[in-house]
């Protein structure tokens, strides 16, 4: 009878074992077993948890590069880019020889719970046959569970089909439909929205968003018909040129104006309303 039990249970954690081997074995890992000989990323690794900002490191043989550097950018499951950043050479990327390099990710809050993060081969040439890229599946921390219900808010983009017209109105913008899960906050689930951009489909039309990616709200309060809303310092990288400054101005300023409780908006950057998105 106790051999009996024993042959039971060890029949039982061969099963669990290899339940779990195959688990481990069907696990997405992305494409880095094949690229292995010109890009290795040591974090983060294949389906890692990730947060903002990512902090990304590895190493990638020379020819990887152009000018010490290449992109990298994030996508969730629903292709929204949440961030786009450039990794830099930490040593003479004129080798064959692997060289390390790091990069700061900025990134967007998700849509999804999971997303992938994409190192591409800086192809100056443009040419498809000499395009490459890692592409490493990624886990956002932040979205805890994937809510079922969801709403309808509306986003507001740059209208750019007419951008060449010699009248044309950099703040003319065009709302367009968003699901996002069910909450109350919605003017913020709204923004946050805006803040993942447009589709591809979308930019092919013409309507594109001028806020950089991997922006992030800060705080928003809404009382007495004004809206107060307060974003990270990446709102205004690199951000220059009148046109452009009206047109984020008035994505955000139309988007969070679809409520009726808003009427108008102030926009601040760490708390700064003066001297931000300066012309």
């Amino acid at each position: 009878m106790k051999q009996l039990i024993f042959i039971g249970i060890l029949f039982i954690i061969l099963v669990a074992g290899f339940l779990v081997w195959s688990y481990q074995g069907e696990e997405d890992i992305g494409n880095e077993l094949e690229k292995a000989d010109l890009i290795r990323l040591s974090n983060p690794r294949p389906n890692q948890i990730i947060e903002n900002p990512l902090f990304i490191k590895g190493e990638a043989r020379g020819l990887w590069f152009f000018e010490a550097s290449f992109p990298i950018k994030l996508f969730d499951e629903n292709n929204f880019l949440l961030g786009i950043t450039v990794a830099q050479a930490l040593g003479n990327w004129m080798t064959e020889d692997f060289v390390q390099f790091s990069a700061t990710l900025p990134l967007a809050v998700s849509s999804t719970k999971k997303g992938v993060l994409i190192l591409e081969k800086d192809n100056p040439s443009g040419l498809p046959e000499n395009a490459d890229e890692l592409r490493v599946p990624v886990v956002f921390k932040e979205v805890t569970e994937e809510t079922k219900e969801k709403m309808v808010v509306k986003i507001s983009l740059s209208d750019s089909r007419f951008v060449n017209e010699p009248y044309f109105d950099c703040s003319k913008t065009i709302a367009l439909e968003r699901e996002v899960p069910k909450t109350q906050a919605v003017a913020s689930a709204a923004l946050e929205a805006l803040l993942r951009g447009a589709t591809k489909e979308e930019i092919n039309q013409g309507f594109v968003s001028n806020i950089n990616s991997g922006v992030r709200i800060q705080s928003l309060t809404i009382k007495d018909g004004l809206a107060k809303v307060d974003f990270d310092e990446q709102l205004e990288f690199q951000v220059g040129g009148s046109c452009k400054v009206a047109a984020i101005r008035a994505q955000i300023t139309e988007t969070l104006k679809q409520f009726s409780t808003v009427n108008s908006v102030i926009i601040s950057i760490d708390g700064r309303t003066e001297d931000i998105l300066q012309p």
